[in-house]
């Protein structure tokens, strides 16, 4: 079992939905009155964990998952194709610089390119056996991977060769974003938050405050960032990350334990999601500075999430799942 599921089993994120829909609206008054959502559940004939998932355009998208599962679409998922991917490694993320070019990591070090959209792929050799769970390009040609004690990889050639980078940790770092060649932050155990500003030539260690596992990290644009984690773990940055805000999400009347948190996404400066353990899911219409509890609104476990604009979104998980939802403003 990869090092992220035992993490996650640990925090007991079993239960754990990521999915962004509202089988009820009325149930959830605060939602409705700000959007209707619809929801489309996909048929994609594979019993696979879908760990990742990504869309390029309404039409255009890939997921990932166990055994080496691969599966494109190219009309938004009505229809999902299963692609040999060369592997039967566990793949844990996906990405697409533009229709053509992608990449996917997972367990063993792995990591494949794929020049034809996503219908073929080759292996990239990395000399590490860690698995790798993040990854961010800002060009055909320069990207980063980030995954298990503290590997942080790059390359400048769009993958044919990966060099280490000096993370100065051990921690394992389970999600990476640059929002340009030089600015970008890695997140994962312990309370890590790596940032830098020169390309991952320097990675930075920011305080926290806290030594929750960070599962993921968004930046909106180069000054607001948020990251989440266990135990309702939410730090906010306004000034690039120089300074994390704790927004500790508190226990509510009802609550007898805190929500792990394990994916944060804005499609706008202003709307946010974040999604946890137990089906848990927040928003936010107010750049995250104050979050709306959804309630649990799921049953099945959900580990990808991509939205290919501000009103359509895909959520991907266990038993092959993959859910369509589009919103309303």
């Amino acid at each position: 079992m990869p090092e992220l599921w035992r993490v996650l089993l640990r925090s007991r994120v079993c239960c754990f939905v990521l999915v962004l829909f509202v089988m009820l609206p009325a149930a959830f008054p605060s939602l409705a009155a700000d959007a209707s959502l619809t929801v489309t559940p996909q048929e994609t004939r594979t019993e696979a964990i879908l760990m990742g998932l990504y869309f390029r355009t309404p039409q255009l998208g890939w997921a990932v998952g166990s055994g080496g599962t691969i599966l494109k679409t190219v009309d938004g998922g009505k229809k999902w194709q299963k692609i040999s991917s060369g592997t039967t490694a566990t793949l844990s993320n996906v990405f697409f610089i533009n229709d053509k070019q992608g990449w996917v990591v997972g367990a063993n070090g792995t990591i494949r390119q794929s020049l034809d959209g996503g219908n073929t792929w080759h292996a990239q050799l990395i000399d590490t056996q860690v698995a790798l769970y993040g990854l961010s390009f800002v060009s055909p040609t320069e990207g980063w991977a980030v995954g298990g004690n503290g590997t942080i990889l790059y390359t400048k050639d769009g993958g044919s060769h990966w060099t280490d980078q000096a993370s100065k940790t051990g921690a394992a770092l389970y999600a990476v974003q640059f929002l340009s060649p030089r600015h970008g932050t890695a997140v994962g155990a312990v309370g890590t938050v790596l940032m830098t500003d020169d390309g991952g030539v320097t990675w930075n260690p920011q305080e926290t405050q806290g030594a929750v596992t960070l599962f993921d990290v968004h930046f909106s644009d180069v000054s607001t960032g948020w990251t989440v984690g266990n135990a309702g773990a939410i730090f906010q940055t306004t000034d690039g990350g120089t300074h994390w805000i704790d927004r500790t999400l508190p226990c509510n009347r009802t609550c007898t334990k805190l929500t792990d948190l394990l994916h944060v996404r804005f499609t706008d400066p202003q709307n946010g999601w974040i999604a946890g353990e137990r089906g848990m899911v927040y928003r936010t219409t107010d750049s995250g500075f104050t979050w709306t509890e959804l309630g649990s609104i799921a049953k099945v476990s959900l580990f990808g999430l991509s939205f290919s604009n501000g009103t359509q979104g895909w959520a991907s998980g266990e038993n092959g799942t993959i859910v369509r939802f589009s919103t309303e403003h």
